[in-house]
C-alpha cells in the first residue's frame, strides 16, 4: 500500500522529472510552466507556476497536500501557500552530492525510497563513468560558464562540479561556492579576460545563447575561447535545474565539448 502525499504540485522541473522517473507521476496535479522534462508532463499536467511567481488561486483549486519548490527565490510563494494551510517543502540543494540526496529524500517522502535509492545510485554511476573517461584526457581546459549575460553571472556550485567531472576547471570556483546569484555577478569583464578561459559555456536561463555577441565583446578578441571558436550553448533546462537532467544530459553535453577540445592539437 502506497503512502505519503497524493496530490503534489511541483514549482520547478526537478521534482517532476524525479517523480516521473520513479513511476510516481500520478501523484502530480500541477507543474511549473518551465517544465520540459519529461516532455509528456507538459501535455498531462496543468502549469500553475513560473519560477519567481505562481498562480496561488489555481494551485489551491487543485487541493494539493504537498507542494515542492526550490531555493530562497520561491520563499514568497511558499509563505503564501503555507498561510493557506498547504504543506510546502522548499529544498535548497546546490551541489552534486546534494542533488543525489534530494532524489533519495523526495522518493522517501512519497513511499518510493527503495526505487529512489536505486535511481540515485544509477545517476552516480553515470557520473563516475564520465569522470573516469575525462581523467584520461591529455589536458584540461579552463572553462567560463555564463548563467546570464547582462549582468554577467557565472555558474552555480553544481555546474562547477559537473565541469570538473567532465574534464575541465571552472575559472571562478570561489564564486561557484556562493549560493545566491547576486553574489556570482561579475562587476566587469576584467577578471574573465584575465583568467583566459579556453572554453565558454553559455546558458542564459531560457534565453538563447549568442556566441557571435560574446565574440565581439570589447577586449575579448584574445581570449582563447574566442580565438579558437570555443563558445558553446548548454541548454538551460539540462544544466540549470538541480535535478537528473544536469547529472545526465547536461554533464554529457559539456563533456563532449571538453573532450573535443582536449583531443585536438594544442594551439
Amino acid at each position: 500500500m502506497s503512502f505519503g502525499p497524493r496530490r503534489i504540485v511541483c514549482l520547478t522541473e526537478e521534482p517532476t522529472e524525479v517523480l516521473y522517473a520513479l513511476g510516481e507521476q500520478d501523484r502530480i496535479v500541477g507543474i511549473s510552466g518551465f517544465t520540459v522534462r519529461p516532455a509528456r508532463a507538459r501535455k498531462e499536467k496543468p502549469k500553475v507556476s513560473a519560477f519567481t511567481s505562481a498562480k496561488i488561486g489555481e494551485i489551491l483549486k487543485l487541493k494539493p497536500d504537498f507542494v515542492v519548490g526550490f531555493s530562497d527565490i520561491q520563499a514568497d510563494i511558499a509563505a503564501e501557500l503555507i498561510r493557506h494551510g498547504v504543506e510546502v517543502w522548499i529544498s535548497n540543494h546546490r551541489s552534486v552530492a546534494e542533488i543525489l540526496d534530494y532524489v533519495r529524500r523526495l522518493g522517501a517522502l512519497v513511499g518510493a525510497g527503495g526505487r529512489a535509492d536505486a535511481y540515485a545510485d544509477e545517476l552516480k554511476r553515470g557520473l563516475d563513468v564520465i569522470e573516469a573517461e575525462s581523467a584520461k584526457l591529455p589536458r584540461r581546459p579552463k572553462v567560463y560558464f555564463e548563467e546570464w549575460d547582462e549582468p554577467r553571472i557565472t555558474g552555480i556550485r553544481w555546474v562547477a562540479e559537473l565541469i570538473r567531472i567532465a574534464g575541465g576547471d571552472d575559472i571562478f570556483p570561489e564564486r561557484a561556492a556562493e549560493s545566491l546569484a547576486k553574489n556570482r555577478i561579475l562587476p566587469d569583464d576584467t577578471e574573465i579576460i584575465a583568467r583566459a578561459p579556453d572554453i565558454v559555456f553559455g546558458s542564459w536561463c531560457g534565453k538563447k545563447f549568442q556566441p557571435g555577441k560574446v565574440a565581439t565583446r570589447p577586449g575579448w578578441e584574445n581570449v582563447p575561447a574566442v580565438r579558437d571558436g570555443e563558445l558553446h550553448e548548454i541548454k538551460s533546462p539540462v544544466i540549470l535545474q538541480p535535478g537528473p537532467a544536469a547529472l545526465t544530459d547536461g554533464v554529457r553535453d559539456m563533456a563532449g565539448f571538453i573532450t573535443r577540445w582536449a583531443e585536438r592539437p594544442a594551439r
